[in-house]
């Protein structure tokens, strides 16, 4: 992807951690760049500042991805200032952890209704326009415990899970259509949702990762933006861990 082949992106959740760091690099290779958010006015505008500067095109979109009514305005708000998206980034997540005995019916709903169906409603949609011009991509950013499950995080895990099996099953939908879609899984990222993280558990985290270090959203992003590309146009279906070796 080049400056003269300008895409639209859209990053979901873009106004922090992993999706900043996401709608970032894509701006500095010459994007133009949606930062969806839900609520954090501040944070998204904070953000569209940053890719201008970048020189690149930046548009803010509050919409809550798990209201299929606000994917909807969101699009078409979209549409009618950028045009189709042609890069799909489906990053929002959120987590609401606890031992499954205890777990509420909102605690399970909340975070399926934001981390699984939030993806559909927004792929449904821009998948559309890619298949008609043939071309798209789609990543999807799931985690390492939807691979391998943890304890207190029933929902999160099967809402991540889900989105590994949906990724699968989409890109066979539309593997002949010049789209691909993969997932990346991170690990243990130094993000906002960590950093709440006591240190006693963050001692015991680091000694699981090969590493012995937290990711950095920014390497996470490099991957994103690089499935984005032609460079990865032969990639397709897949789930790559981005997660420091942990308990390799």
């Amino acid at each position: 992807m080049t400056n003269d082949n300008k895409k639209n992106v859209l990053v979901t959740g873009g106004s922090r951690g992993i999706g900043k760091a996401t709608c970032l690099k894509f701006a500095k290779m010459g994007m133009n760049v949606v930062v969806n958010y839900k609520s954090n006015d501040k944070a998204a505008m904070q953000v569209v500042e940053e890719i201008s500067k970048l020189g690149s095109q930046g548009l803010a979109v509050m919409a809550d991805v798990a209201n299929p009514d606000s994917v909807d305005a969101m699009f078409k708000e979209i549409a009618e200032t950028l045009g189709d998206i042609d890069i799909l980034v489906n990053n929002a997540g959120i987590i609401n952890d606890g031992l499954l005995m205890r777990m509420s019916n909102e605690a399970w709903n909340e975070i399926l209704a934001t981390n699984l169906n939030g993806a559909f409603y927004c792929t449904r949609t821009a998948i559309r326009n890619m298949i008609r011009k043939r071309w798209g991509r789609i990543v999807n950013v799931a985690s390492v415990i939807g691979v391998e499950g943890n304890i207190g995080q029933a929902n999160y895990a099967a809402s991540k899970g889900g989105l590994i099996s949906f990724s699968k099953s989409i890109a066979k939908e539309v593997a002949t259509r010049n789209i691909t879609v993969n997932a990346v899984a991170p690990g243990y990222i130094a993000t906002d949702i960590v950093d709440g993280i006591s240190d006693e558990v963050q001692a015991i985290i680091l000694s699981r990762i090969a590493q012995g270090r937290l990711g950095s959203p920014e390497e996470v992003a490099s991957l994103i933006t690089f499935l984005a590309s032609e460079e990865a146009a032969y990639i397709t279906g897949e789930v790559i861990r981005v997660d420091g070796g942990i308990e390799i």
